[in-house]
């Protein structure tokens, strides 16, 4: 399943984690209203 996505690997719990990390800290304080995608570059597939 891992080789039909983008970066080649299934996605894990650490890297939505990952992502969570990021936006509780100081680093992440200029982002607002964001939309975020975290599906490995799944929604850049055209799949017609």
């Amino acid at each position: 399943m891992g080789a039909r996505h983008p970066l080649k690997r299934v996605g894990t719990e650490k890297d939505i984690a990952n992502l969570a990390s990021f936006l509780l800290r100081e680093e992440s304080s200029w982002m607002t209203g964001q939309v975020l995608g975290v599906d490995g570059g799944t929604s850049t597939i055209n799949l017609q």
